[in-house]
């Protein structure tokens, strides 16, 4: 069997290992993007609803630490995404990664800046699709991810959407170790995406009751909410959530439900999990693979531990011993 490994994206921004990290907001800040790309990755700063100046403070702090390429990711339903572009493309950011929404309206002006453009996907429609606008590559990710989710499982979505598009596609969902990475490969992927892995690292700026409820996780300690009222999210289970899911069916059930009263209990939670470890009300966003994750790791020893379990696996060189 012969699996390819990297792509000419990876190639061009310098990367050791064929390995991203997602972009989470509030917890992907600029320091650990920053640990992630000088580490041999591609880091990337999540901003959510941020605005500009804020996006700008991550950048400049991730530009502080590094000289390596980062990226940032951006919610195109953000009110302010032009203010956004607007600063990632005059702090010359190399990497955007893009989720909820088409980033083709950008992407001449992206483009013209010499950055990479990589919109997250969850369906081999939306992956053909943005092949067709331009996009550079794709990042196929399963239901398995933590934080806002598709339908389907990265084991069936990635290899559809690797059959589907001529472009690099980037596994994501479901992978913390060198046997998810040796997984997706396999798929046909060219790289992978990790995110609640990278959580649990000296260098993740979380809150300590974010990194503990991780590591002492098992393997159904996830659920999802808004599964009746909409924006599907994978969160660790607490008080918020299962209250959360409780309402949703509760108000399902009514002749005139009121779903804006049910979203409201999420309103600012994921910042209260990040940054000040809300164990109650907090919306913990990680994945399923969080039950495999029973250590905090420096973010270097999760890329090179996991590399070099994936080539041991596939029987390729490690070339980056």
């Amino acid at each position: 069997m012969t699996v390819k490994v990297g792509n000419e994206i990876f190639d061009k921004l310098g990367m050791k290992y064929p390995i991203v990290e997602g972009g989470m907001t509030w917890a992907g800040t600029g320091a650990l993007a920053a640990a992630i790309s000088e580490a041999g990755g591609l880091g990337f700063i999540g901003t959510g609803y941020w605005h500009g100046d804020d996006v700008r403070k991550e950048v400049r702090r991730a530009k502080a630490l590094t000289d390596k390429p980062f990226g940032v990711n951006v919610m195109l339903m953000s009110r302010h995404i032009r203010e956004v572009f607007d600063v990632i493309i005059e702090e010359g950011v190399k990497v955007v990664a893009t989720g909820a929404g088409d980033p083709s309206p950008f992407l001449d002006e992206l483009h013209a800046a010499g950055i990479v453009v990589m919109p997250v996907i969850p369906s081999v429609s939306l992956a053909k699709m943005m092949q067709r606008k331009g996009v550079d590559a794709v990042i196929a990710e399963g239901m398995e991810s933590g934080g806002h989710i598709g339908q389907m499982t990265t084991m069936a979505l990635v290899p559809q959407v690797v059959d589907a598009v001529d472009i690099p596609v980037i596994a994501a969902g479901g992978i913390a170790d060198g046997r998810g990475v040796a997984a997706a490969l396999c798929l046909g992927a060219s790289g992978v995406q990790m995110g609640t892995r990278f959580l649990a690292s000296p260098e993740s700026e979380v809150h300590e009751n974010f990194k503990k409820k991780i590591i002492k996780a098992r393997d159904i300690d996830t659920i999802v909410t808004g599964n009746i009222a909409g924006s599907r999210a994978r969160v660790l289970k607490n008080k918020m959530a299962k209250e959360y899911v409780k309402k949703e069916i509760e108000e399902a059930q009514k002749p005139a439900p009121d779903y804006e009263t049910v979203e409201k209990l999420e309103s600012g939670t994921l910042r209260a999990a990040v940054q000040q470890g809300d164990k109650d009300g907090g919306a913990f966003m990680a994945g399923q693979i969080s039950g495999l994750i029973h250590e905090e790791k420096p973010v270097a020893d999760i890329l090179a531990d996991t590399w070099a379990q994936a080539t041991d696996i596939l029987g390729i060189p490690n070339t980056t011993k």
